[in-house]
């Protein structure tokens, strides 16, 4: 079936659904109305209950029709570099690079480290590693940058130092599976023309630290690995996330590079998308990160996330007038921030007013969302536990972090992305931060 054609059966199904949901409402749109008004509990009610519906409905359909092209296999692959931007890392930075250096990549790899003044030794151990480990076929260098100037800097003094036509971005906390960077880039070259860019699949390595870790397990396997596929399937994956993404050359100088800003690596991901260009995902070129373990870091992480949304969409808006599969994605992302407001200032009270029996916004009727829910963790945990065993990885046990990534994680997100998108619109200094 032509994609093109997948793509409208997929959204005529998740606009039926949707408009069975309004359909299901009206009782509830009318009790609403009779204390707030007409249109506030038209707002509440489309951002509680129906556009999460017809998202939900969206992201089951396309995952259950795609096919996952082949990759082309190839004897020798091209040159790459790895860019590994690090600032105070000297916990990760060895594991990082050891990573790196058990690849099975058949060709030429450069791995440059660029320290980006940091305190705790990471420059040290960085220039331990490049010695022990450089050899035939794998050169390790470090760069050292004299202050600390942010992410985006390091990785263009990163770019500005190497020639090879592909290049690749690796987080100095990370850990990379032995065949991530093969993978990556034989997606890259069986994907279709105009592919500019791909991204990694990047899950969680620390997620038996604590329960916050456990739960950002589920995100990162189930969430955030199933959007960015079904954005790839049509062709606009809309964050090469810098953790881990290739990227083309000719495509990072003709964007001008990684642009100075917290959330560098979505604008450059719009710009790159700006220009007509595809990017890509890769399902199954794994590298397991470390993620934030302490509320603060998190909040700290996804603030500056949401921030980079915004960052986003002033810089490249256009992008919303574009005749292309994938700008329905970029409409998603505009309805993120109202998403996130009524959820936090109206579904959260909600939950409160049901505890006394007040049922205006919380109550039977919300509990409809809760089979579409049930079945989407389902498609996605099929699909995402074929992709493990097929590389002889086995879902870890981890039921405490379902139940709470299920119906307590977004309490905690939604708010705190609400405050990002508050920080960004009152202008507040911006930092990069770390984890």
């Amino acid at each position: 079936m032509p994609l093109r054609v997948k793509f409208v059966l997929v959204l005529a199904a998740s606009l039926a659904w949707m408009g069975l949901s309004v359909f299901l409402s009206t009782r509830w749109l009318d009790d609403l109305s009779a204390i707030v008004g007409v249109w506030p509990a038209v707002f509440v009610i489309a951002f509680v209950a129906w556009v999460p519906g017809f998202m939900n409905a969206f992201l089951i359909g396309s995952i259950l029709v795609d096919r996952r092209p082949p990759r082309r296999h190839v004897d020798r692959l091209p040159d790459v570099c790895v860019l590994v931007a690090c600032y105070n890392e000297a916990a990760n930075v060895r594991d990082t690079l050891a990573s790196l250096a058990r690849q099975d990549y058949m060709g030429n790899v450069e791995v440059v480290v660029i320290d980006d003044g940091s305190t705790d030794g990471t420059l040290a151990l960085a220039r331990e590693c490049a010695r022990k480990l450089s050899r035939p076929g794998l050169a390790i260098r470090v760069l050292a940058q004299p202050r600390n100037g942010g992410k985006a800097r390091a990785l263009n003094r990163g770019l500005a130092e190497t020639t090879q036509e592909l290049v690749v971005t690796v987080d100095g906390d990370s850990y990379l599976r032995p065949d991530a960077l093969r993978k990556i880039v034989q997606r890259y070259l069986s994907d279709p023309p105009g592919t500019v860019a791909v991204a990694g699949a990047v899950l969680v390595r620390n997620s038996r630290e604590n329960w916050l870790a456990r739960c950002q397990e589920w995100d990162y396997f189930h969430g955030i690995a199933a959007v960015k596929r079904v954005q790839s399937m049509y062709h606009g994956t809309l964050v090469a996330q810098g953790a881990f993404s290739l990227y083309t050359r000719d495509a990072l100088v003709q964007a001008g590079g990684w642009p100075e800003c917290v959330g560098e690596d979505i604008v450059l991901s719009w710009a790159l998308l700006e220009t007509g260009a595809r990017i890509g995902y890769c399902e199954d070129a794994c590298l397991f990160t470390r993620v934030p373990t302490r509320l603060r870091q998190f909040a700290r992480q996804r603030q500056r996330w949401s921030r980079g949304l915004m960052e986003a969409f002033g810089r490249h808006w256009r992008l919303l007038f574009h005749p292309r599969m994938t700008t329905l994605f970029i409409w998603w992302n505009l309805l993120f921030l109202p998403l996130d407001l009524v959820y936090t200032l109206a579904f959260l009270p909600g939950l409160v007013l049901a505890l006394f029996g007040f049922y205006w916004i919380a109550g039977p009727m919300t509990l409809l969302v809760l089979p579409l829910a049930a079945i989407w963790n389902l498609v996605i945990f099929r699909t995402q536990k074929r992709m493990f065993q097929a590389q002889n990885l086995r879902v870890r046990r981890n039921l405490g972090g379902f139940l709470f990534y299920t119906l307590g994680y977004t309490m905690i997100l939604q708010p705190v992305c609400v405050m990002g998108y508050a920080a960004e619109l009152l202008r507040l200094r911006k930092s990069w931060g770390t984890k």
